[in-house]
């Protein structure tokens, strides 16, 4: 019963890690092509937000496995 607990606390910050980084790469397009901040969009701002989103939703499973593992 301990193992289960442990592994649904582990895919729940798995899942909102998962979707803080689109949640990120939405925002980031957002402020690139729109007048939320600055007149015409800020597309280097929003360029940085929406890499940086689209690397954590994809690479953070590895990350938080290699850290579970050991």
């Amino acid at each position: 019963m301990n193992d289960e607990i442990e592994w649904r606390r582990r895919f729940r910050v798995f899942a909102a890690l998962r979707i803080a980084g689109v949640l990120l790469f939405l925002i980031g397009t957002a402020i690139a092509f729109t007048d939320i901040l600055k007149p015409g969009g800020w597309p280097l701002l929003g360029g940085i937000l929406a890499i940086t989103g689209a690397i954590e939703a994809v690479l953070i499973g590895r990350y938080l496995k290699r850290s579970w593992d050991e």
